[in-house]
């Protein structure tokens, strides 16, 4: 077997025999799976800077140590190469590469194509002529826009259907409130209406002084006509407007709109930060986290991946950083194309321009030493478990599992991740058990639990096809003994596992393996980092335990048994812990249930029991 240095040198070797091109290459772990893509104008010289044993970054260095091989893809340009290294980075989804979120992901702001439009919160932009606004930053932020635009322009929030629901039920309290037009009163036309969401549409956009001239002057007419109670509407939504401008930061002329982006990078990390400014305030900003590896190479993809997931490119782009000519013309050429208009994209260096790109450099800085302070701490902490468990890998991903049930009924398990010091809720899955049934017996349920997730391994992608680091069991020696056996089996005896043993309080007490048990009691920093992830697990597993049982309580075969509906079925099933504990109950037992009369106990004792009989 090779050791570390003689695959570094195989590889640096490798790395001289490339040219000096531009192209695209993909590196791979010991299995095969890609795990990192990058782009470059001069292959040569970027992929062998990866093997010459003065990588400093922490996360590169990790990545650098997976390596097995690489391959590569020669590109007649630098455009040509950016494309590829986009195409596959979607196509393996690569552990160390920086992961966007999908466009359908990001929350949008979408005005309905109906005869009375609505604001409505959405991730998914719909070929339904609808208009879509976003992407935002994070849901906190659309949903607070809808509400500050349905408050100030008076449109409803309600679930009723319009027109059909127009004078049919009294108005809700947000009209009495002044707070909604009163769209089902039957006195705001559709025209109004539409109006308003017009209004709603150029606010989004950054138009707010377009709205507040165009409103003076409608409550001017107002007043002119004598038409003062309309007139005194259009005074008071002015002066919500006014207020709101009030309270967001202005940062530029009223007719300003533009993106403002700036990096900071240590040997730690990098942050980009963005400021989305529209009618010269900040609209919208956003922070992206990652490795400072390879960042200068990666900024035009990142920027054109960016845009690429927007409705919207504003008419000017600042970066706080430096391009290059041919860097710049191709992010100038891309955008203007996505966007039909010329895109203006430059580095201020002077001037109030440049004092905008300083504020958001200092943002990123702020950001970044967040991000550092909070990391180095969860590092010390995960450093410490790896001392502690002996570990010869240190676990970017930690899986956890746990086994509820309802009665006999529902085996469920869970499982979460822990990657990278945070909960990874997109990689959470639960398993419904297969191979159980009568008795609860937690050892085969976690058994095959863990049977049915490590045979993904080989998926081409997808979070299961992601190996991990770690994995912790909600129990003792009994449930790593049963798995450990499993994994013997399936050639996985290399993943460390170890199981959360309690205390009298349901708080993990140590960690042990099959023959051994590890006190963490004393361990504050680790004690609290298992402690955290045995009550998400628990929580997690128990939630969807749950939703099966209700599906239960509401949908059950004892609806099926005359004079037995769907309140009498749910009351049996309560006390009785589930189908399993009705079926085993006697005629007396049933009988004593509240709410269940003599002649429904007889009904369902005779159905289960007659179909026993017929089956013995």
């Amino acid at each position: 077997m090779e050791t570390a240095e003689e695959i570094r040198r195989r590889l640096l070797e490798k790395a001289n025999t490339l040219p000096l091109s531009p192209g695209v290459y993909i590196m791979r772990d010991r299995s095969g799976k890609v795990i990192y893509v990058g782009k470059s104008r001069k292959l040569k010289n970027r992929v062998s800077q990866y093997f010459q044993n003065n990588e400093k970054n922490l996360k590169t260095g990790r990545m650098v140590l997976s390596v097995r091989d690489f391959d590569y893809y020669l590109c007649a340009n630098e455009m040509e190469a950016l494309s590829l290294e986009n195409t596959l980075i979607k196509q393996y989804t690569p552990k160390y590469n920086i992961r966007l979120k999908d466009a359908k992901s990001y929350p949008y702001i979408k005005i309905t194509a109906e005869e009375y439009p609505r604001l409505v919160f959405t991730r998914r932009r719909d070929a339904d002529r609808g208009k879509y606004f976003g992407p935002y930053s994070g849901a906190g932020t659309a949903y607070s826009l809808i509400e500050m635009l349905s408050r100030t322009l008076r449109l409803p929030t309600c679930r009723r259907s319009f027109p059909k629901d127009i004078g049919k039920n009294r108005p809700c309290i947000y009209y009495e409130m002044g707070k909604c037009a009163g769209l089902c009163t039957g006195k705001v036309s559709a025209e109004e209406h539409r109006r308003a969401i017009r209004y709603a549409a150029e606010i989004l956009g950054g138009k707010n002084e377009r709205v507040r001239l165009a409103l003076e002057q409608e409550m001017h007419a107002e007043a002119e006509a004598e038409h003062y109670e309309a007139a005194a509407k259009c005074r008071d939504t002015i002066r919500a407007l006014d207020a709101i401008r009030e309270k967001q930061t202005v940062v530029s002329s009223p007719d300003a709109e533009q993106d403002v982006f700036a990096l900071y990078s240590d040997d730690f990390c990098t942050c980009i930060s963005v400021f989305y400014i529209r009618g010269g305030v900040v609209h919208d900003s956003a922070d992206f986290l990652f490795g400072a590896d390879g960042i200068s190479e990666d900024l035009t993809a990142f920027l054109l991946e960016h845009y690429q997931s927007r409705e919207y490119i504003p008419p000017r782009v600042l970066l706080d950083f430096p391009m290059d000519a041919e860097d710049r013309n191709l992010l100038v050429t891309t955008l203007s194309g996505l966007a039909g208009r010329k895109i203006d994209v430059h580095t201020p260096e002077r001037g109030p321009l440049r004092t905008l790109c300083d504020l958001v450099q200092k943002n990123a800085a702020e950001r970044a030493k967040r991000y550092r302070m909070d990391s180095e701490k969860q590092e010390g902490t995960v450093a410490h478990l790896v001392e502690l468990l002996r570990l010869e890998v240190y676990p970017e991903r930690i899986e956890a599992y746990d086994i509820s049930n309802f009665g006999s009924e529902h085996l469920t398990a869970g499982m979460i991740v822990y990657r990278n010091g945070a909960f990874s809720k997109s990689d959470y899955r639960s398993f419904r058990i297969k191979t159980v049934s009568g008795a609860t017996d937690d050892y085969a349920s976690m058994r095959e639990t863990l049977e049915r997730r490590l045979s993904h391994l080989s998926d081409e992608s997808g979070s299961f096809s992601e190996e991990p680091d770690l994995i912790l069991l909600d129990g003792g020696k009994g449930h790593v003994s049963v798995v450990k056996e499993k994994m013997r089996e399936m050639g996985l005896e290399h993943i460390p596992i170890f199981g959360m043993v309690k205390d009298d309080f349901h708080k993990t007490r140590a960690l042990c393996t099959e023959n051994e048990e590890i006190s963490i009691a004393k361990e504050r920093d680790v004690f609290s980092l298992i402690y955290r992830i045995q009550e998400e697990i628990h929580r997690y597993t128990v939630r969807v335990m749950e939703q099966a049982k209700n599906k239960t309580l509401t949908h059950s075969t004892l609806t099926a048994v005359n004079g037995i509906g769907d309140s009498k079925a749910k009351k049996l099933l309560t006390a009785f812990d589930g189908l399993a504990g009705v079926k085993r109950a006697g005629l007396e037992e049933l009988a004593a249930v509240k709410g269940i009369t003599r002649r429904d106990a007889e009904a369902v004792y005779a159905r289960y029991h007659k179909q026993k009989e017929q089956t013995e």
